[in-house]
């Protein structure tokens, strides 16, 4: 019986990993109850405090940083919007997925909370580019999920993790760590 609810958990963590040939797949309902779950009231998160802590970690790592775990332990979800190459331009295939996002923030069950957008690079190129690229990503993500798909502004936040947070540390150079990532931040308020 262990072994059947391990082999459950195991699969539903690789239907959401980064990298999985899926990953791109993900239905709306699958986005609404992951991001949905919330186990009680969301940390407070001082994203001015985060922003600074990787700015001035640049090259070095966030993880480890306490505010930076807040995040770890909050609702969240991995997609792979791919850009141009050292560009924030979204890649046209990837809007399918910036919409399915957008219907899900739509959703009645997650109508009511605000989200993180962050922004995620390999550790290829300078730390400090990578993690101003990684920022501007984000802010064109959540420009897109307000202007194209009118989610609410005051909903949305933005912060580039550059190669700071990674999503794979195992292999720092792999293209899975050029990821969005969303945040569940609580209520808003």
């Amino acid at each position: 019986m262990k072994s059947f609810r391990l082999a459950t958990m195991l699969a539903a963590g690789l239907l959401l990993a980064p990298g999985h040939p899926f990953a791109q797949e993900l239905s709306g309902p699958q986005v609404v109850r992951t991001l949905g779950r919330l186990q009680g009231g969301a940390p407070a998160i001082d994203l001015a405090l985060l922003m600074e802590e990787a700015a001035a970690s640049a090259g070095k790592g966030v993880a480890a940083l306490p505010d930076w775990q807040k995040l770890s332990k909050l609702s969240q979800l991995i997609v792979e919007i791919d850009f141009e190459n050292d560009s924030i331009a979204i890649e046209p295939k990837s809007y399918r997925t910036v919409g399915m996002i957008a219907d899900a923030l739509h959703h009645p069950n997650l109508r009511r909370y605000k989200f993180l957008v962050v922004g995620h690079t390999s550790s290829t190129g300078d730390a400090k580019h990578n993690l101003d690229l990684s920022q501007k990503r984000a802010n064109a993500i959540t420009e897109a999920l307000s202007t194209t798909f009118a989610i609410a502004p005051d909903r949305l936040f933005a912060i580039g993790g550059g190669e700071e947070w990674l999503v794979d540390p195992s292999n720092p150079q792999a293209a899975d760590n050029r990821r969005v990532q969303l945040v569940n931040l609580g209520l808003v308020k």
